[in-house]
């Protein structure tokens, strides 16, 4: 991977930072979660299914050599956007790296404060779950 974490989180916050409003950010969202790899249809299981999300949200993980690689859905255009941006930020990082590095871009780009109480809770329980696979691969590394 040629970007750091710390990287690849600043060229989101230069992203929207380009951005006008957050009707602006909003389509932009919907547009990552458009670019965002198709999950294979087995992996959309209910045991994929992010626990804390109201919309539903298949997040899967997989080692690969150091890193985790991670897989995700969602049924609902903004949320997909924001497993998108997750995913492009923490996918293939090592598990150290996933759980140490605090992602600073969430309150940068406002995020946080422009998401309803039920969206950040879902983007809690997507980073919580993230987590907690990175947290299984290195105690099996």
């Amino acid at each position: 991977m040629n970007t750091t974490l710390e990287q690849a989180q600043q060229e989101i916050v230069d992203e929207f930072a380009m951005l006008g409003d957050w009707q602006d950010r909003y389509e932009q969202l919907i547009e990552l979660g458009k670019e965002l790899p198709l999950i294979a249809p087995e992996f959309k299981t209910e045991e994929n299914l992010v626990r804390g999300c109201q919309s539903r949200v298949w997040l899967t993980a997989e080692p690969r050599g150091a890193t985790v690689h991670f897989t995700a859905d969602s049924d609902a255009m903004i949320t997909k956007g924001l497993v998108a941006l997750l995913v492009r930020v923490l996918n293939d990082r090592t598990p150290q790296e996933i759980m140490s590095t605090p992602l600073t871009f969430i309150d940068k780009i406002g995020l946080r404060e422009h998401l309803s109480p039920n969206r950040s809770n879902g983007l809690v329980a997507m980073l919580d779950q993230m987590k907690r696979y990175a947290l299984v691969y290195s105690t099996k590394q």
